[in-house]
């Protein structure tokens, strides 16, 4: 049975749970279409609140709060994935909100998570769930899932709730070592995965209408340093065809089986044999995504305002190969007197093809996300050069 869609047009106002740069990034989007905004985050000086025609300063499970968004809201959204799932299953009584909360919920538990991979016959690397330290003893003591477990060492043991940029993780290359890294994460609900030789990482942004209608960005090269994603490429041949092809089957696959509604970005490893294993998927924008506001005609942020809009949704051209320098609070603190000073923006900008996009925060911090800088250029020999000059000028790790 298709679904009717009665899109709401600009000038109705769209709410979003979450005030840090995903969200100010949209606000600016929505507000570019002619759409109000509120904001619902408790941190007074939240990105995104500083910008948006309503903040309301509130927790995210203040029942005053949800009722006044609901009030002045006529759809709502999520930008980061650990807003609780309650708090959309409360505002999803009177108006709609994307994704679901039963699509976050599967998100913020990696045992879900990966048990939402291998529904959807989805390639995941070998894993096992460690609920409680009696179900640990149970594993060690039985000598088939000792084995299972020895198996998948040396391993990534994280904690299945609360984890993201590199946080809430451990390798681990023995018995020892994961018992002791286990206690380390506070004895939480965990998942070993075991370690396998990568190549590369990539990822898949899509989004999903309520009617099904599903499109994609390309698929993004990714670099990630201390776990914290630091460079994006995307351009025609920056993953063989066949994996493209093959990763964005398996992430429209992921958000069709959630029924997801809105934006999704599905992450992968490449292995050194060639094939493709999913890692873990992100219920919002996703900074591999970035580059699409100034390389492509519709960014990731203007396909979650369709979305969560009912307008209709248009797949993405590349217009120009693109590179994403993810920019950290450590940039500010690049002098040899530890220091705060600003980056060399002037002599950035004066690079061809740079975009750059601060995000508002009064603050910078060591492994803070300060902002980013696209590149883009009629070649991706070019959009590369550009890049590695900027990644100099502010200090960066060549790539």
């Amino acid at each position: 049975m298709s679904v009717v869609l009665k899109p709401l047009l600009p000038g109705s106002t769209l709410g979003v749970l979450g005030g840090g740069q995903l969200g100010r990034m949209w606000v600016h989007t929505a507000q570019r279409m002619g759409y109000r905004t509120a904001v619902l985050d408790p941190d007074a000086q939240s990105p995104a609140g500083l910008v948006s025609h309503h903040h309301i300063h509130t927790d995210y499970l203040d029942a005053a709060g949800l009722q006044q968004l609901a009030a002045v809201c006529q759809a709502v959204t999520t930008e980061f994935e650990n807003v609780p799932a309650d708090a959309l299953a409360q505002l999803a009584v009177t108006l709609p909100v994307s994704p679901a909360a039963s699509a976050v919920a599967v998100a913020q538990d990696r045992a879900r998570e990966k048990a939402h991979f291998v529904k959807c016959g989805v390639p995941v690397a070998p894993y096992v769930v460690m609920d409680t330290a009696e179900q640990l003893a149970d594993l060690w003591a039985d000598a088939a899932n000792a084995a299972v477990i020895d198996n998948l060492l040396p391993g990534i043991l994280k904690t299945s709730r609360m984890g993201y940029d590199g946080k809430g993780q451990l390798r681990v290359r023995t018995r020892e070592e994961l018992n002791a890294g286990w206690a380390k994460l506070g004895s939480v609900p965990c998942v070993l995965e075991k370690m396998l030789p990568l190549t590369s990482e990539c990822s898949v942004i899509v989004a999903r209408g309520r009617d099904g209608a599903t499109v994609n960005l390309p698929v993004q090269r990714n670099l990630h340093r201390d776990g914290i994603l630091a460079v994006t490429e995307v351009f025609e041949g920056n993953v063989p065809e066949a994996l493209a092809h093959q990763a964005i089957t398996a992430a429209k696959a992921v958000a069709q089986a959630l029924n997801y509604v809105g934006v999704l970005c599905v992450e992968f490893f490449v292995l050194a044999n060639g094939e493709l294993v999913v890692n873990e998927i992100a219920p919002r924008p996703h900074n591999s995504g970035h580059y699409s506001q100034d390389a492509c005609d519709v960014s990731q942020f203007e396909l979650q305002v369709r979305t969560m809009a009912d307008l209709p949704l248009t797949q993405p051209r590349l217009h120009s190969p693109a590179v994403m320098l993810n920019l950290l609070g450590d940039l500010w603190f690049a002098n040899a007197n530890a220091e705060q000073v600003e980056p060399a923006w002037h002599q950035v900008l004066a690079l061809p093809g740079t975009h750059l996009h601060l995000y508002g925060k009064r603050e910078a911090r060591v492994g803070r996300k300060m902002g980013h800088l696209n590149i883009t250029a009629a070649t991706p020999q070019a959009a590369r050069a550009v890049a590695q000059q900027a990644a100099v000028l502010l200090g960066l790790a060549p790539f």
